[in-house]
């Protein structure tokens, strides 16, 4: 069984803000974690609250949103920042 720690979650979603995760990944990923995986104690109702709502963000009542995201990871002690460059 595997364990889902905060930074996980963390590098999951930052993956996907990245554009190196589509929605769909990030949700079966969320999805199969929550059924085989063990959450981090120490954050426990926090990963578990998160890691629901990933699991539903494909529905479209739910969506997932760039604000969602934010306050994910602000929630596991995270801030966020946005870098804008000429390409």
């Amino acid at each position: 069984m595997a364990l889902i720690t905060s930074q996980e979650v963390a590098d999951r979603l930052t993956a996907y803000l990245h554009h190196e995760w589509k929605l769909e990944e990030l949700v079966d990923w969320a999805e199969q974690s929550m059924m085989e995986g063990e959450l981090e104690r120490e954050h426990h109702d926090t990963l578990r609250d998160i890691m629901a709502r990933l699991g539903v963000a494909d529905v479209k009542a739910f969506g997932l949103t760039w604000e969602d995201c934010e306050g994910f990871l602000e929630r596991l002690g995270y801030t966020v920042r946005v870098e804008v460059s000429v390409q």
